[in-house]
C-alpha cells in the first residue's frame, strides 16, 4: 500500500511514516516546515518528503492519505484530496487499525511529562527483553529514534488529548484501546481547542471509558483534577503514585539515590543522572506500568539506572569557555518552574540565564501571561523572545521578574546579550517546544568566538 502523510514533519506524522515503513508499505509525505530530528530520520529511512502541500504531490493518486491535525479546509492539499475522492484517514485512528490492533498498548497520558514517561517505559520492556514497539514524541537516547515496530505483544504510546484531524475532533487517544494506562497530570493547556480544563477532564473520562476491567490504571494520587477524572467513572483497577499509599519514593540517600517503595514495602534504590521530583514521578508511573506488563521492580529499577534520558529534555546542547547551554522542550509555566527548579537543584546557587520562546498556541494566545513570570522566578536572569505576531506583550511578564527580566524581538539580539553577559559557571537554559531560530548553535558558536569571561 502506497500511504502519503500530509503533515509528515510533525512528531506524531514521522512516527507513523517510520511505523508504516516497518510494516511494508512504501511511504512518501509532504509538509510546509521540514526541519531535524524528524527531516533526518525520515532521510534515512529513505521517505521521500515534499515541500509544501502542492496537489501534485499527489499525482498519482496514493492508496491512503493520512492527514495531520495541523493541517484544515482550505489546505490545497486536503481539498484535493476531497475532490478527487481519494481515501484518507486521521493518524491516530490509522495507527488503531494497523498498528496498535491486537497488541497490549501501554499509554501514557497528561499535562506534563509524557515524552519521558513513554521513554523510561519503553526503555524498562527492552530492558527486561520484551522488545517492544513505542511511539514517542521525542526521541530517548536509548533508542535513538521516535518509533518502532517492535515485536508483539507489547507497544508503548505518547497518548495525546489533542485532536485527532480536522474531520475528528476527537482527543488522539481515545483511539488507541490501551490495556494499560498512566495518567501522570491533568492541567489546563491547548487552549486553541478546549474551552477550559473541565473540558480536558472530559476527554480523559472518555480515554478511561475505553480501559477494560483487566487493565490497569496508574494515578498521581497528588492531583486533584485527575482525582475528579476517577470520580466520574472509572471501571479498572487504580494504582497510584507520589501520595503517602501506592508506589513512592524515599529521599536522597548520600550517594544520591534513593529507594522505591509499593505499598510500604522496598522495591529496591534508583541510581540515575535525571534531575528534579517530576522525573521521580515518572519513574514511579513508568516502574508500576512495566509490572502490569510483567516486569518486576527490581529489574524496572535497574533499567532507569541505565537511563540515559530525552533529547530536548534539560539536554546539554554543549559547554564553552565554563557556558553551558541546555535545550529544554518547556512551554507550560507548570513545566518551566519544574525544569528550573530540578536545575537549581543540580547546580546550587551557580546562575542560571533562562531564555524563553512564547511558541505552543496556548502561550500565543496569553492563556499564561500573569503565571508565566512567577513560573521564571527561579531563575536569575530571564530573557524573553517576543515574535512579531505574538499578538500580546511579554512587558507585563517582565515587569513581574523586576531588574531580572528582559525582552528581545530578535534571536540576534538574544545572542548578543548573552554573549556580553554570560560568564564562566553560568548556565543558559533555552525553553521552547520549537526549533528557536537555532539559538543554541548559534550561541555556542558566538561563545567560541568570544574571549572567555570569569
Amino acid at each position: 500500500m502506497h500511504i502519503h502523510i500530509l503533515g509528515i514533519c510533525g512528531t506524531l506524522m514521522g512516527g507513523i511514516a517510520r511505523l508504516a515503513r516497518e510494516a511494508g508499505h512504501e511511504v512518501s509525505g509532504s509538509d510546509a516546515n521540514v526541519y531535524p530530528p524528524m527531516s533526518t530520520q525520515l532521510a534515512v529511512l529513505g521517505i521521500a518528503v515534499k515541500h509544501g502541500y502542492l496537489p501534485q504531490h499527489l499525482d498519482p493518486a496514493p492508496d491512503c492519505v493520512i492527514i495531520g491535525n495541523a493541517l484544515s479546509r482550505g489546505n490545497p492539499a486536503v481539498e484535493y484530496v476531497l475532490d478527487r475522492g481519494i481515501d484518507y484517514i486521521s493518524g491516530p485512528q490509522w495507527l488503531a487499525e494497523h498498528i496498535l490492533r491486537g497488541r497490549w498498548v501501554l499509554a501514557v497520558a497528561g499535562t506534563h511529562g509524557k515524552t519521558t514517561t513513554s521513554s523510561m517505559l519503553a526503555w524498562i520492556l527492552e530492558y527486561a527483553g520484551l522488545q517492544p514497539g513505542f511511539l514517542i514524541g521525542g526521541v530517548p537516547h536509548n533508542f535513538g529514534d521516535t518509533a518502532r515496530l517492535g515485536t508483539a505483544p507489547f507497544f508503548v504510546i505518547e497518548a495525546d488529548e489533542y485532536d485527532s484531524a480536522f474531520f475528528d475532533k476527537r482527543s488522539k487517544f481515545v483511539h488507541y484501546r490501551q490495556r494499560t494506562a498512566i495518567l501522570n497530570n491533568l492541567e489546563f493547556d491547548h487552549a486553541d481547542i478546549f474551552a477550559d480544563l473541565a473540558a480536558i477532564e472530559l476527554q480523559f473520562h472518555h480515554f478511561l471509558r475505553t480501559v477494560p476491567a483487566s487493565g490497569l490504571i496508574v494515578a498521581n494520587a497528588r492531583d486533584e483534577a485527575i482525582g475528579r477524572v476517577l470520580q466520574r467513572g472509572c471501571w479498572t483497577p487504580v494504582e497510584t503514585f507520589g501520595g503517602d499509599t501506592g508506589w513512592a519514593a524515599g529521599p536522597d540517600e548520600s550517594d544520591g539515590g534513593f529507594d522505591i517503595f509499593w505499598r510500604g514495602e522496598r522495591q529496591g534504590c534508583l541510581r540515575w543522572e535525571l534531575l528534579g521530583e517530576h522525573n521521580r514521578h515518572n519513574a514511579l508511573a513508568a516502574i508500576a506500568a512495566a509490572r502490569h506488563a510483567g516486569v518486576t521492580p527490581g529489574v524496572a529499577i535497574d533499567a532507569l539506572g541505565a537511563f540515559q534520558g530525552v533529547k530536548r529534555r534539560l539536554e546539554i546542547r554543549g559547554t564553552v569557555h565554563g557556558v553551558t547551554v541546555y535545550d529544554d522542550f518547556a512551554h507550560h509555566p507548570t513545566a518551566i518552574a519544574t525544569t528550573i527548579a530540578g536545575l537549581r537543584r543540580s547546580v546550587g546557587s551557580a546562575r542560571i540565564i533562562a531564555v524563553l520562546e512564547p511558541r505552543s498556541n496556548t502561550m500565543r494566545l496569553g492563556v499564561h501571561q500573569h503565571t508565566l513570570g512567577p513560573s521564571l522566578a527561579g531563575a536569575d536572569s530571564v530573557l524573553l523572545y517576543a515574535p512579531p505576531d505574538l499578538g500580546w506583550s511579554l512587558s507585563g511578564v517582565a515587569a513581574m521578574l523586576a531588574d531580572k527580566g528582559y525582552v528581545f524581538d530578535s534571536v540576534d539580539a538574544i545572542v548578543a546579550h548573552l554573549v556580553q553577559q554570560a560568564r564562566a559557571g553560568d548556565h543558559v537554559l533555552i525553553m521552547s517546544n520549537g526549533g528557536f531560530g537555532g539559538l543554541h548553535e548559534r550561541l555556542l558558536e558566538a561563545l567560541r568566538q568570544r574571549a572567555p569571561v570569569s
